[in-house]
């Protein structure tokens, strides 16, 4: 090949591989992560009663109120999304923004427009922790949002058939160390000697890893957790290159752990790097099964 057309095809190379990067990076820090996804599930639960075949839960994760995404409107248009399918109840598993901002009650106020037949549900997520659960619960209460830290809410229906939701506490309050999820043993156990024996148990947890704790108790039919953004980034081949401590086993979508299903949010904001790449934002629509 001659010297000039040997640099007409190099420059080209080079002008191809930037406009795709450029657009990749684009993509990635502006479409993907505004396209969310609607996941429907329908998941068998041994003990549900039948007063709750069909029953439908809406589930949002990490939404993550920070000063460079998530903000009212982006938030506002998310409700009518979840809304728009007509929950029996709402639940929100933690991460309601991304650290401390004295500014955070009107983006969070777009939460207050939710609308469920049995209302909404919450437990906190490690940034809520690090950002202080009292300020983040004072802002959160008056918009019709119930904590569930280390609490259960029973829902009844008629001949007494009983859905029990139950929240535990972040299990990462302190940033400096990890601690096990089998040090929290003890308290969800105290959970599960407080609930009803009869009618099926939903557990909140923010850390998905945790579902290795929960099944021991052979009392939830189904754990509902966030925290991973299911990676934020799925490269073809590789897989999701990072994901967050207490959340490297059940890292997005649905496992059979013992004889409990668990489900694992990807989330609707972001941490830094702010990029999303075939990890789409996600609400979760979940319709309940009796066998």
């Amino acid at each position: 090949m001659h010297k000039r057309q040997f640099l007409k095809v190099a420059g080209g190379t080079v002008a191809g591989t930037v406009l795709l990067g450029t657009g990749t990076s684009f993509y990635s820090t502006h479409i993907e992560p505004a396209n969310i996804d609607c996941t429907q599930l329908s998941l068998r639960l041994p003990r549900l009663s039948p007063a709750f075949h069909g029953y439908r839960i809406a589930q949002l994760s990490d939404i993550h109120i920070d000063d460079t995404w998530m903000d009212f409107k982006r938030l506002s248009d998310i409700v009518k999304q979840v809304n728009a399918q007509h929950p029996d109840l709402i639940v929100i598993t933690g991460d309601f923004v991304t650290r401390y901002y004295p500014w955070a009650a009107r983006p969070l106020a777009a939460l207050g427009d939710l609308h469920a037949r049995d209302g909404v549900f919450s437990i906190y997520g490690n940034h809520d922790a690090w950002s202080g659960t009292d300020w983040l619960g004072a802002l959160i209460k008056p918009l019709g949002i119930n904590d569930l830290t280390n609490e259960f809410h029973t829902i009844k229906r008629e001949n007494g058939a009983m859905l029990h939701i139950v929240g535990i506490e972040d299990l990462w309050p302190d940033p400096s160390y990890i601690n096990s999820v089998w040090e929290y043993s003890d308290t969800i156990a105290g959970l599960v000697k407080r609930l009803p024996s009869e009618g099926s148990a939903i557990l909140l947890a923010h850390e998905p890893d945790f579902a290795d704790v929960a099944t021991k108790t052979e009392r939830f039919d189904l754990q509902l957790s966030g925290h991973t953004h299911g990676g934020q980034v799925r490269i073809p081949l590789v897989g999701t290159p990072r994901t967050p401590p207490l959340g490297h086993k059940y890292v997005s979508g649905l496992y059979s752990v013992g004889s409990m299903l668990q489900y694992t949010n990807r989330g609707l904001g972001m941490v830094k790097p702010q990029v999303r790449f075939d990890c789409r934002p996600e609400i979760t629509i979940i319709e309940c099964q009796a066998l």
